[in-house]
């Protein structure tokens, strides 16, 4: 359905300018990334205790980063997350590829989904869920500097 809504959106002009619609896919790729990495304290959907769920998010063109059963938080130690990566994959990619983002923590579902009477985060559910208004806000914003 995404991919549906995304081609319904800038199918008018993205033969035109290809390099518009390549912005509009990158750009609203990160924005949902971000979305998903957007840290309870900061309004957002992902708990942060050590870091280590939210530094396991990996992004690719080949296939969903899988979790990692033996991935555990060590103790005392504090993670981060580099969105460079995430940056990295998305522009090095080709317009037709899928992009996967995945966490590899080996309690990413549990945190997603729920477990042992802990309610949901569903931060990435949500995030995807936003998809249609981001491409629609991503869409606008590339329409006016493409000049479209």
């Amino acid at each position: 359905m995404a991919k549906l809504s995304f081609s319904a959106t800038i199918r008018d002009w993205a033969k035109k300018v290809p390099e518009a619609a390549e912005a509009v896919r990158n750009e609203s790729a990160k924005e949902v990334v971000r979305d998903m990495q957007t840290l309870d304290s900061e309004g957002g959907r992902m708990r942060y205790k050590t870091g280590f769920l939210w530094g396991s998010l990996l992004a690719s063109t080949a296939a969903m980063p899988s979790i990692n059963p033996s991935a555990k938080p060590s103790p005392g130690q504090k993670y981060s997350f580099d969105f460079g990566q995430v940056e990295a994959v998305i522009a090095g990619s080709d317009f037709e590829d899928t992009l996967y983002f995945g966490y590899t923590a080996n309690y990413a579902g549990y945190r997603e989904y729920g477990a042992r009477g802990q309610p949901p985060d569903a931060f990435v559910r949500t995030a995807a869920q936003k998809w249609p208004q981001i491409v629609e806000r991503n869409t606008n914003r590339v329409r006016k500097a493409f000049g479209l």
